[in-house]
């Protein structure tokens, strides 16, 4: 193919371009010893630093929070050893782009070039067809493949193509490195904000380097916002927080996000604590997260975790569902927070639960109880003469309707009720019933 002459004012369309870019663009390093945080892999000794020297990637997954850096990183990890870079989008790419691709790769290799870089971006929203078809290339090492994803990796890539692949996970910035890059931005003449002279206050830059939550894009737009917005090149706290717009903590209902938070409120409730529950709940909900799925998990909870030690919590919860399915939001928001707060601080009891796990656990572990012929089904024809529901006491027919019946050939207590909260009456029930099992004779108006 004919190469094609540059244009007279390629250089001026080039500066044009770059000035039009945001500044969270313009300001991404173009060298690794620029690259601000993650040190816990890119620090001296670490493993992603030996491999870079090493000069052979291999194949790598990043997978970290949005605004961590993982694009930024796949371009320095090309330029850091020499490898050609192509990119492509886990939602625009298909089949017929990765297969393209990676006979590009191919033929690039074979002519004896480093083999290059293959970023994918979004890799967990590949499907398996996609992800397999870049199998036989990485195996091969015909690219080293850059994999970045917000998810779990070991849940939302292919396990074929994880364990052909190192997994990096990237940590959102501290607040000290946010204001490193914010400071730089302001100062860079070519890059940055450099030629403004703006002053920023710096309550405001701690303001932006807060709220940002560990997110750099996010960062350097909002800055970016304060001072193109202001008439005097000054930005003041009020300014940087206007430029922020609502602070709305970030959260992937599908990824870890969804799973970290519903946990968090899960383990705070169950541990008594309705502040910390009413805070995951508030970051759930600001979200996005689905209204059933948090009303699921508080029916669930209900049962497991305080069951009959507060037997009005499940009803509470079974109610709060359908009362937001029936409201909706944001109104239902309400009982959400009147129900979490209830459950958090509801007395604990999960011992229904261990009951049942423990007698599971004799099933698979143990000989199989056979139903006791007193027990069996006494209807048909054939029953009286197989001996069945001989020997069955009615239990109406004895004093408080408990009678010396034997209901299980196994002497393990199974449901034992812990002292908190309602269990405590009924451990005493427990105990009563049993002293009148082993002394109840027929009653007088006995059938």
């Amino acid at each position: 193919m004919a190469q094609q002459t540059p244009s007279l004012f390629q250089s001026q369309e080039d500066d044009a371009l770059a000035a039009a870019q945001p500044l969270a663009a313009r300001m991404r390093p173009q060298k690794l010893d620029q690259y601000v945080g993650q040190q816990h892999i890119l620090g001296p000794g670490k493993l992603l630093r030996r491999m870079i020297g090493a000069g052979r990637l291999g194949s790598i997954i990043l997978s970290g929070p949005p605004g961590t850096g993982k694009t930024t990183l796949a371009h320095l990890l090309a330029g850091e050893t020499g490898s050609q870079f192509r990119a492509l989008s886990a939602v625009t790419g298909g089949v017929k782009e990765v297969r393209e691709v990676l006979a590009w790769a191919t033929d690039l290799v074979a002519s004896g070039q480093p083999r290059p870089v293959l970023f994918v971006d979004e890799i967990h929203r590949f499907s398996k067809s996609q992800q397999d078809a870049l199998l036989p290339d990485v195996e091969a090492g015909i690219v080293s493949l850059i994999g970045a994803t917000t998810s779990n990796p070991h849940f939302a890539v292919n396990a074929a193509l994880i364990s052909r692949s190192q997994v990096f996970q990237l940590q959102s910035l501290r607040s000290e490195e946010i204001k490193q890059l914010l400071q730089t931005a302001i100062e860079d003449p070519i890059r940055g904000l450099g030629k403004l002279s703006v002053q920023v206050e710096d309550d405001a830059i701690e303001l932006l380097a807060d709220v940002s939550e560990g997110d750099a894009r996010r960062a350097l737009t909002a800055l970016e916002i304060a001072v193109s917005s202001t008439s005097d090149s000054k930005v003041t706290i009020q300014e940087a927080a206007e430029s922020i717009g609502k602070r709305i903590a970030g959260y992937d209902g599908t990824g870890d996000d969804h799973y970290d938070l519903i946990s968090a409120m899960i383990k705070s409730i169950r541990g008594s604590d309705p502040d910390a529950a009413i805070y995951w709940l508030a970051r759930m909900l600001d979200g996005g997260e689905d209204l059933r799925f948090l009303c699921r998990r508080l029916v669930i909870l209900a049962s497991e975790d305080i069951g009959n030690a507060d037997p009005q919590a499940l009803p509470m919860a079974v109610s709060c569902m359908q009362a937001c399915e029936w409201i909706g939001l944001p109104e239902s928001e309400f009982m959400l927070a009147q129900t979490a707060t209830y459950l958090a601080l509801a007395p604990k009891s999960n011992s229904a639960g261990v009951a049942l796990s423990n007698a599971r656990k004799d099933l698979r572990e143990k000989k199989i109880v056979a139903v006791p012929p007193s027990l069996r089904d006494a209807h048909g024809s054939s029953a009286k003469a197989e001996g069945r529901g001989e020997g069955y006491m009615y239990s109406h027919d004895y004093p408080n309707a408990i009678a010396p019946q034997r209901y299980l050939d196994n002497e393990q207590p199974y449901y034992q009720p812990n002292n908190r909260g309602f269990e405590r009456e009924l451990q005493k029930r427990l105990d009563w019933i049993n002293k009148q099992r082993q002394s109840s004779p027929p009653s007088s108006d006995s059938r």
